[in-house]
């Protein structure tokens, strides 16, 4: 092909960077649905496979840019950085609590608010305990690592309202998106098993399981229309962790080991 077409190409790119990143993102999704098609007969959604290529794809970004955004670092797909971000993110979260029957919503009552409390204490006390195990031993640390646990945005916020350093608060990333892609991935497989099939089951699974993008990928694969109502306690549960991590659960890791 021409080079300059190519360049005409990237030149679209760059200048129409978000449009471009809906376009790349999209064709990533498409690819991901057919291999989970083919190769695991919708056993696996496609959004799991869709993170894991996602992250597979920002880590050879990374090495061929030397930088720390990923594949935005890459001037035609620094709309992706955009897209990725904040705004959009929340934007898409909020949205899908528009679809929620409110009449359905409140038939969750004590059960989703137990569901949220636990959800959020025991995925701390496991990543809290999977740090000291790897030797980290400073309240700060462990704290961070186990928010992580909780969500991969309940991580770095609690980890950048505390003072931690930057590998620690990767470290707490990499363990809540582990964490969401297990849930994402696992959820189909054990829908029928706990009877993960009404809107009151699929808001208790929200709050115990807390990742909003695990449990919307798992619901999608079981039952597209439990999406809204697991995703409305996950949400909860981002921002009730993001309460309690540089707070309640610092204050408490560093009553029990100091520093």
């Amino acid at each position: 092909m021409d080079l300059s077409i190519w360049h005409g190409i990237e030149h679209v790119f760059v200048e129409q960077s978000l449009v471009a990143a809906f376009a790349v993102v999209g064709a990533l999704m498409l690819f991901s649905n057919v291999l989970a098609r083919r190769l695991t007969a919708g056993r696996v959604h496609g959004s799991a496979i869709a993170i894991v290529l996602g992250l597979v794809l920002a880590y050879f970004a990374g090495l061929q840019t030397g930088g720390k955004k990923g594949v935005a670092d890459l001037p035609a797909l620094a709309g992706i950085g955009l897209m990725g971000g904040a705004m959009l993110r929340d934007f898409a979260i909020v949205a899908t609590a528009f679809e929620v029957d409110v009449v359905e919503a409140r038939r969750a009552g004590l059960l989703g608010v137990l569901a949220l409390a636990l959800g959020t204490l025991l995925p701390f006390v496991v990543g809290a305990l999977t740090a000291v195990a790897f030797g980290y031993h400073d309240a700060v640390s462990i704290t961070t690592i186990g928010a992580g646990a909780v969500t991969y945005i309940v991580g770095p916020v609690t980890g950048a309202a505390i003072g931690a350093d930057s590998t620690v608060m990767a470290l707490s990333i990499a363990t809540g998106v582990t964490k969401a892609v297990m849930v994402m991935v696992g959820t189909p497989l054990v829908a029928r098993l706990i009877g993960l099939d009404n809107p009151r089951s699929a808001m208790a699974y929200g709050g115990l399981m807390g990742t909003v993008s695990g449990v919307a990928g798992g619901l999608a694969a079981t039952d597209p229309r439990l999406v809204p109502y697991g995703a409305l306690t996950a949400t909860f549960h981002t921002g009730i962790g993001c309460l309690v991590g540089p707070s309640l659960f610092f204050l408490t890791v560093r009553a029990l080991v100091g520093g």
